[in-house]
């Protein structure tokens, strides 16, 4: 089974005051393929939801299943290669390591394991020209646009076909052409990639091109609309 299954996700800090209920009972969940965009005002709990679901957080209470495995019951060990295989993650400021190319920045989930085998460096370069960077590759991030550092970091994202991608504001620092150019890349990339995505966002051209949407309000997660 190769679904997202979430359920009843809390997720409190306690204070000297009171609790701080950041998300309360949380429960979606997505099949391969499909995408979700989750809106709301700034400090309402996206990016927390966001960071649980990618297994770089651990809620108060609630189960996550991802192609039927729990991320809340594995070792340390076995969660960093969960997370390495299994999730891809976009960015705002897309995290690209300056002193490599686009080549290199792309195989970086890759040098988990040691040097990159020949198939995954193909692999990249496959990515890289379907985000239109073929020309790029052996360029750094400062010789590269905005947008095309967007671009490259979503080819990293899916170097191992993961099932699931995450990616938080991933236009929000871009200029109008080319958030729109990374908001197509994004819905239509991991849908013919089978891969589900999330993507947590302001911007409403990006939330209304995802198949369903959510709202956080007031720690609660319910249907989104514009």
């Amino acid at each position: 089974m190769s679904d997202l299954v979430v359920e009843h996700i809390t997720k409190r800090y306690t204070t000297p005051a009171e609790d701080l209920i950041v998300l309360e009972d949380a429960s979606f969940s997505l099949k391969q393929g499909e995408n979700a965009a989750i809106i709301g005002p700034s400090g309402s709990g996206k990016s927390t939801l966001l960071h649980i679901l990618g297994a770089l957080d651990v809620p108060t209470s609630g189960t996550i299943r991802l192609g039927g495995i729990s991320p809340l019951d594995l070792s340390p060990d076995q969660l960093a290669d969960f997370r390495n295989q299994k999730i891809g993650f976009i960015f705002q400021d897309h995290h690209l390591l300056p002193q490599l190319s686009v080549l290199e920045n792309v195989l970086i989930p890759a040098l988990a394991h040691g040097r990159p085998k020949p198939e995954l460096v193909q692999r990249a370069r496959e990515l890289i020209s379907k985000v239109g960077l073929e020309h790029r590759e052996s360029h750094l991030p400062s010789e590269l646009s905005g947008g095309e550092r967007g671009r490259a970091a979503v080819a990293r994202a899916l170097i191992h076909r993961p099932l699931l991608v995450l990616a938080d504001e991933p236009t929000g620092n871009l200029d109008p052409e080319n958030a729109s150019r990374i908001a197509e890349l994004l819905i239509d990339l991991p849908r013919r990639e089978n891969s589900m995505l999330i993507v947590v966002t302001h911007s409403q051209a990006l939330a209304t091109m995802a198949q369903r949407c959510f709202k956080i309000e007031n720690g609660r997660l319910v249907r989104g609309t514009w």
